[in-house]
C-alpha cells in the first residue's frame, strides 16, 4: 500500500509537469503546422477582451526560441514545486497563472503579452521566499539553487530589453512573493533522518553499529544470540516441512 502511494507521489511530480509542457508545444505546433497564429488571444491590458490572455497567453509563444527558453525552467521549476510543496502545487500554479496575468492586464503597455514567462517568474519567486520563511535547511538550499539558476531573471522585471514582458515578469515575481507570504503556515517538513531527530542516541543508530570505535568499517557483525535462534529454529521447522 505504501509503495503504491510513494509511486502515486512520484508519478505526480513529473507527470504533472511533463503534461503542462506537452500542451505547450501541441499548441506550438498546431500554429505551425496550420499556419495559425494565437498571439491575438495573449494578455492585451486594460481592454476586455485582453481577458481572455489571463487564462491562454501561458500557452501562447512567438517563436520557436522563445517556446524553448520559456518550457525547460517551467519543467524543472513545477516538477520542484510539486515535489517539496504537494498539497498547495495546484493552488500556486492555478492561481498564480491568473494572478500574474491580471496584474499585467492591469499594468501593462497597450501590447499582446504571451508566453510562459510570468508563470515561470511565479515559481522562481515563491520557491526562493517560501524556502527562506520555511527557515529549514533543506529547502533553503533550494532555495539557493533556484537563485543560482535563474538569479539573473531579476534583471528582466525592469524594462531593459525591447519586446520583452517586463509586466509580465514584474507580474510573476510579485505574485510568488504573495504566495509565499499567503501560504506561509503550510511550510513542507521533510523526513528527517535519524541524526536529526531530537532523541537521537548514537548507540541506536544502525548505520553507526558497522563501524568499531576508531571509525573502521566492519564488514561482518555477529547477529545477536536471539537473533542467531531464531533463524537456527526457523531453518529447522523448513526442514520438517
Amino acid at each position: 500500500m505504501k509503495q503504491n502511494k510513494h509511486f502515486e507521489y512520484s508519478t505526480g511530480v513529473i507527470a504533472y509537469p511533463l503534461l503542462f509542457v506537452l500542451i505547450i508545444w501541441v499548441v506550438f505546433w498546431f500554429e505551425v503546422r496550420f499556419g495559425f497564429k494565437f498571439s491575438k488571444f495573449g494578455v492585451y491590458p486594460q481592454t476586455f477582451s485582453g481577458l481572455r490572455g489571463v487564462v491562454l497567453s501561458p500557452f501562447i509563444h512567438g517563436d520557436i526560441q522563445h517556446l524553448y527558453h520559456n518550457t525547460i525552467p517551467l519543467f524543472v521549476l513545477s516538477m520542484a514545486l510539486f515535489y517539496f510543496y504537494k498539497p498547495i502545487a495546484w493552488n500556486v500554479l492555478v492561481w498564480g497563472i491568473l494572478l500574474s496575468g491580471f496584474l499585467t492586464w492591469c499594468i501593462g503597455r497597450p501590447s499582446y503579452h504571451i508566453g510562459a514567462s510570468g508563470l515561470i517568474y511565479v515559481l522562481v519567486s515563491f520557491t526562493f521566499f517560501k524556502g527562506v520563511f520555511a527557515k529549514h535547511y533543506r529547502l533553503i538550499a533550494l532555495s539557493l539553487l533556484v537563485v543560482f539558476l535563474y538569479g539573473s531573471m531579476i534583471w528582466y522585471t525592469l524594462p531593459i530589453e525591447e519586446g520583452i514582458s517586463w509586466e509580465g515578469h514584474l507580474s510573476g515575481l510579485i505574485t510568488g512573493l504573495l504566495f509565499a507570504l499567503i501560504f506561509r503556515k503550510q511550510i513542507a517538513k521533510p523526513k528527517k533522518y535519524i541524526w536529526e531527530q531530537d532523541n537521537y542516541n548514537e548507540d541506536d543508530d544502525p548505520f553507526l553499529k558497522h563501524f568499531d570505535e576508531n571509525g573502521n568499517f566492519i564488514e561482518h557483525i555477529e547477529p545477536e544470540p536471539h537473533q542467531e535462534d531464531f533463524k537456527i529454529n526457523y531453518t529447522f521447522k523448513k526442514r520438517e516441512e
